[in-house]
């Protein structure tokens, strides 16, 4: 018989994660306690401990559920079928609103906070995040350019160009500045203005 406390879909688990999510939020990680959490998940203490023994075990919990959330997001965004210009734009799109969510900058806030007390989390944090979402632009340019659409001698490098022209906007100017400096641009006229620029530089 399944242990419920080993089990990931427990939705007293689920709560309690989501509970510390926006407690680690807006608290940071030191100022967080446990009791708390416990409260509002709707468990006890004991509860909470049998499913995470500490709150560095909780944070990195609440990190991976993140990710997970983050994936889940993106992963629907496949470069459709077309033109070049058609299916960057699609995937630029999705990809300017998703990093434009000021929930996405907060858990980037905290992530980037306690980096230093959680190197290996934060690490993973950012590596699954590359291959999310980078990997699949840097798969549709390989094929792009085999198919002699675009010129690319090294995608990794076109698709840090362009995946860049969308953060800079929606990404690191909020990240840095605040949410309450939103880019003037819609996310949709954001994606299209990189992928004319883009395609000017590789376009075939």
């Amino acid at each position: 018989m399944t242990d419920p406390v080993q089990d990931l879909n427990d939705p007293r688990r689920a709560a309690i994660v989501r509970q510390a999510r926006l407690h680690f939020i807006s608290e940071g990680y030191a100022s967080t306690r446990m009791e708390p959490i416990a409260r509002e998940a709707g468990v006890s203490t004991a509860t909470l401990y049998a499913f995470f023994d500490s709150k560095a075990a909780l944070f990195a919990a609440v990190i991976e559920d993140a990710s997970d959330d983050f994936s889940k997001r993106m992963a629907g965004v496949k470069t459709c079928e077309g033109p070049p210009r058609e299916r960057l734009t699609d995937f630029l799109g999705t990809y300017a609103e998703f990093m434009g969510d000021p929930f996405v900058h907060s858990v980037f806030r905290l992530v980037l906070a306690e980096r230093p007390r959680f190197e290996n989390v934060a690490r993973s944090f950012f590596e699954r995040g590359k291959h999310d979402f980078g990997a699949v632009l840097m798969a549709a340019l390989t094929e792009m350019s085999a198919a002699g659409q675009v010129k690319i001698a090294k995608p990794s490098w076109a698709a840090g160009q362009l995946m860049g022209m969308i953060e800079h906007p929606v990404f690191f100017v909020p990240l840095v500045t605040g949410d309450e400096v939103t880019a003037a641009r819609a996310a949709r006229e954001i994606a299209e203005d990189a992928v004319e620029t883009f395609l000017a530089r590789y376009g075939a």
